[in-house]
């Protein structure tokens, strides 16, 4: 990694990447652009999150999002569920949702009861309302450079890791982790700037060494201090995605990551956990949900089917620069 690249930093320990600070930052400018809107005279965005049955996490989780919706000036809209909720009536729910014009984002927090097909209830949200990014087609959008809604969490690592590196071009960065929701996404972003990913996960042979030779390693595995520190060579940068519940030696439960946090402090930085990746995901969902809204309110929004491919300034497999790529 060269010292253009990276950002000078004196401290001799890994400077630790603050997810709250840049949470709070992105959420500030998540509440201009909404008041900037209401200025000129344009709806105010709307947020719809959905919630079937009463898992604990996820009633924490979905009071955080809606208490963030307020305060950066955007309309929640809240939709309980019973646990025995049909497939059919949320699937009917949903399609209310997407006709709506004052929704411009819909969540449907998962887990989902287990006799709702999960993968069918995400696909039913219309793709410029999928503020999740999970929709088919705003992935394929990601993986050929063609715009759409980012997933939320790799969005927020991207984030992150501008704190730290002005440019990722060349540089070596190993993923561990292929999860459709965080692992691939963030393979198709560092590449979409240039970086060398190597794609990995638990099951990788060699998965030391292979981190050895990183520049910048993104763990994603869901194993709880996976990444020791012979795995991080001096002057590297890691962020950690993963959130592990493990009861500590006082017999409590304590919250961990994918990383060994405490062997890696001759990294250059590193995000902790908690107070890392975590913030951002929610910051960048209300961000995504803006977007959402802009593009509904501009008219600059589609589903997938009505889009103008070769007018897109990208590097899309549709468009001719992708013969020399």
């Amino acid at each position: 990694m060269s010292a253009a690249q990276l950002k000078y930093r004196e401290e001799p320990m890994a400077e630790i990447i603050d997810g709250r600070a840049v949470a709070k930052q992105v959420e500030a400018e998540t509440k201009a652009q909404v008041d900037a809107m209401i200025a000129a005279g344009k709806p105010r965005p709307g947020l719809a999150v959905i919630l079937v049955g009463n898992d604990p996490a996820s009633e924490v989780y979905v009071g955080r999002k809606i208490k963030k919706c307020a305060e950066v000036g955007i309309r929640s809209f809240e939709h309980r569920m019973p646990a025995d909720t049909s497939e059919p009536e949320l699937l009917a729910l949903i399609a209310t949702l997407n006709e709506d014009p004052e929704i411009h984002g819909i969540l449907c927090q998962v887990p989902l009861p287990k006799h709702i097909d999960t993968g069918l209830v995400l696909r039913a949200i219309a793709p410029s309302k999928d503020v999740d990014g999970f929709h088919p087609v705003n992935v394929g959008r990601l993986s050929t450079g063609t715009g759409g809604i980012i997933p939320c969490t790799p969005l927020g690592v991207m984030k992150l890791l501008d704190t730290v590196i002005d440019d990722l071009t060349g540089l070596d960065v190993v993923v561990i982790g292929k999860s459709n929701i965080v692992g691939k996404p963030i393979a198709m972003l560092m590449l979409e700037r240039e970086a060398t990913v190597t794609v990995t996960h638990i099951h990788t042979e060699k998965l030391a060494d292979l981190c050895r030779q990183a520049d910048v390693i993104i763990a994603a595995a869901g194993a709880p201090r996976l990444v020791r520190g012979y795995w991080v060579k001096p002057g590297a940068v890691i962020i950690d995605v993963g959130i592990n519940r493990m009861k500590g030696e006082d017999g409590k439960t304590h919250i961990v990551g994918d990383v060994a946090f405490d062997e890696v402090q001759h990294a250059k930085a590193v995000t902790p956990v908690p107070g890392g990746v975590g913030p951002m995901t929610i910051a960048c969902l209300l961000a995504n949900t803006v977007q959402a809204a802009r593009e509904q309110i501009d008219g600059t929004s589609s589903d997938g089917f009505d889009i103008d491919w070769d007018d897109l300034p990208d590097r899309s497999m549709f468009t001719s620069e992708s013969a020399g790529a």
